[in-house]
């Protein structure tokens, strides 16, 4: 699923997104250490994986997610 980057904190990293239907979805920490990122910034497009409502991976949409 892709979104676009609402909010992201570098200290605590963790953060927010705007999914395409407008919904804002969180992330935490533990969802954005799975991915390769070492920071995001607001209105960036981004790949997510979710479980249910909760977001398990954040990347860049140019790079693959976890299958």
């Amino acid at each position: 699923m892709q979104a676009t980057v609402r909010s992201f904190d570098p200290v605590t990293r963790s953060g927010s997104v705007f999914l395409d239907d407008g919904n804002v979805l969180e992330f935490g920490t533990r969802a954005f250490d799975a991915g390769p990122l070492r920071l995001l910034r607001p209105g960036q497009r981004v790949n997510l994986v979710l479980s249910g409502d909760d977001i398990t991976f954040v990347t860049l949409s140019t790079f693959p997610v976890p299958d």
